[in-house]
């Protein structure tokens, strides 16, 4: 549970933070984008490095690592060539513009966001959706439920509980966001449950957000760099491999706030046996062509049953050996207890 040390040092790098983006707002995007705009963002992207071992919380140093650490620098980065969410024209106030750099919201594509080329294609409408209301629902019985599973549900429960944080958390900020400036965001996944396919759950389902400023950051880049000497779809493979390996060791740092122990780089393997596993999917599916593929009551349970087998094998172990799984849902468990005390207290009868 966080301490009064935590709460203060949230003050402390939420002060950090606004002072960061004043000076990215004001001073900053004034500079000509490229390396001078860089140079000048290289003191923020080392500070928002340090901000997540300022708390002991879990929850609190993974959502500081999460939102600050990593995306909000990815999209800095991107802001210091011009490109990804924080550019418009004209430019965003800076309420949005700060609210676009250190929550997990992206705007929809059809508002006045200009993006790089090739914009992803538009998500499929969900098959079995579930609202915000529904899925704090769920990840709160699966808080509690925690202690009474079985062990051979432990696999699938720590696949479920991390999918229901993520969209609860990621959901919270883009309700916030939405109701301050009236803008159409972007869903934090696209029910992954019903992905057939490693390439879809990973670029079109799973954590729609990080997908696409690794994307921005990485895909695109790689692939330009190597057009010219591998050809377009060697460089694509190239480029999809580096998105994994960058996902990767973005997740080995995120672990490290979190757990505060040297890195075993196991997360780091995952993904890149993920992507591994993605190249040679889409080659399997080019030399077979359409006529002989998988129907997904055969592809949908394949993909999800190796996904959560490797995860368990790779992603998790981490997490579980220090302890830091047991220490997240305390938190959680007592956050939650905090929320539903002042709800339980308006149904209570008086004496």
């Amino acid at each position: 549970m966080a301490t009064a040390g935590d709460l203060s040092a949230l003050l402390k790098i939420s002060l950090s933070v606004l002072a960061s983006l004043l000076y990215s707002y004001f001073i900053s995007s004034k500079l000509p984008k490229g390396l001078p705009r860089l140079l000048s963002l290289l003191p923020i992207l080392y500070l928002f490095t340090l901000l997540p071992l300022l708390v002991s919380s879990i929850l609190f140093a993974g959502i500081v690592a999460s939102f600050i650490t990593w995306l909000a620098s990815f999209k800095l980065l991107l802001f210091s060539f011009d490109l990804g969410p924080l550019v418009s024209e004209p430019p965003f106030s800076f309420p949005l513009f700060a609210s676009l750099v250190c929550f997990p919201v992206r705007m929809k594509q059809n508002q006045p966001n200009p993006v790089p080329e090739n914009p992803p294609k538009p998500i499929d409408s969900p098959k079995l959706p579930l609202n915000l209301p529904t899925k704090v629902l769920l990840f709160a019985i699966l808080t509690v439920a925690d202690e009474a599973l079985p062990r051979y549900l432990k696999l699938c429960y720590h696949c479920a509980a991390l999918y229901f944080f993520i969209d609860v958390v990621v959901g919270f900020f883009n309700t916030i966001v939405r109701w301050s400036f009236g803008i159409e965001l972007e869903e934090p996944s696209n029910e992954p449950y019903l992905a057939t396919s490693l390439q879809d759950f990973w670029g079109r389902r799973w954590n729609i957000l990080v997908s696409n400023i690794l994307k921005l950051t990485v895909f695109l880049p790689v692939r330009s760099a190597m057009i010219s000497r591998t050809g377009r779809r060697r460089s694509a493979a190239v480029a999809v491999f580096a998105v994994f390996v960058v996902s990767g060791l973005m997740h080995e740092l995120l672990f490290y706030y979190v757990n505060r122990v040297a890195p075993s780089w196991e997360v780091t393997a995952f993904f890149v046996l993920q992507g591994i596993c993605v190249l040679v999917e889409f080659q399997l599916k080019t030399a077979v062509g359409d006529k002989f593929r998988l129907h997904w009551a055969v592809s949908l349970p394949f993909t999800l049953g190796f996904t959560v087998t490797t995860a368990s094998w790779l992603f998790f172990p981490p997490v579980l050996r220090n302890g830091t799984v047991v220490g997240l849902i305390r938190e959680c468990r007592a956050g939650l207890e905090l929320a539903i005390v002042p709800v339980m207290s308006v149904f209570r009868r008086p004496s």
